[in-house]
């Protein structure tokens, strides 16, 4: 069954309340790795058809940067956190001072990868450890993985595996929202979460949603 079909817009209310409930704990954690004021919220909680993925992109930065986790557990999947090319280069040289850093899709820094890698596992560590005290779901993730190319090709690799059992994921818009007295720069990021088939239903169980519906 779709997921559309079994979710309701309140289920997808808690889990933007669950996405900033991690959001927060991760603007923390990056405000003490940058020294800096960060702010993060998550806007929205949406599902999404599998074919507008790409269209999320805005033509001139359909390349981007990605951090891709395999999550184990009670509930199993992928998840891969994004960022245009262009916000992550500016992120990852926020991160590591060194304006020299650099992700491009034929030549990324060893340390641009890192950086970019760590921010990575505190965010998307932030939202899950949010999501598993919520649900009571054990969720473990990964240790993370790094791409650069056009978002759809990324996403590929998670979606064939799922095409035939389902044709829609949960994405949680992300903004980082640097405050200085300058001025509030805002990055945009995006996860996108592809629960394996099966395993919607305990996150939909645990939402109050039975799972013969």
């Amino acid at each position: 069954m779709s997921m559309s079909r079994r979710i309701e817009p309140f289920h997808l209310d808690v889990l933007k309340e669950v996405g900033n409930i991690g959001a927060g704990h991760a603007a923390t954690a990056l405000s003490s790795l940058l020294d800096k004021d960060i702010d993060m919220k998550v806007p929205q909680v949406k599902l999404e058809p599998f074919h507008m993925f790409g269209n999320m992109f805005r033509e001139d930065m359909e390349n981007v940067a990605a951090i891709y986790f395999r999550i184990d557990g009670e509930v199993t999947g992928s998840m891969f956190f994004m960022l245009p090319v262009k916000e992550a280069n500016s992120f990852v040289q926020k991160l590591t001072g060194d304006t020299s850093q650099k992700i491009t899709v034929s030549n990324t820094t060893e340390l641009a990868v890192s950086a970019l890698s760590e921010a990575g596992n505190i965010l998307a560590g932030s939202y899950l450890t949010a999501l598993a005290d919520f649900t009571r779901l054990n969720l473990i993730p990964s240790p993370p993985g790094f791409a650069v190319d056009m978002a759809s090709a990324i996403l590929s690799y998670a979606l064939v595996p799922l095409s035939a059992a389902a044709d829609e994921a949960l994405i949680i818009e992300t903004e980082i929202i640097e405050n200085d007295r300058e001025s509030n720069r805002v990055l945009n990021g995006y996860f996108f979460f592809l629960p394996d088939p099966g395993s919607l239903g305990k996150i939909l169980q645990s939402l109050g949603v039975p799972a013969d519906e």
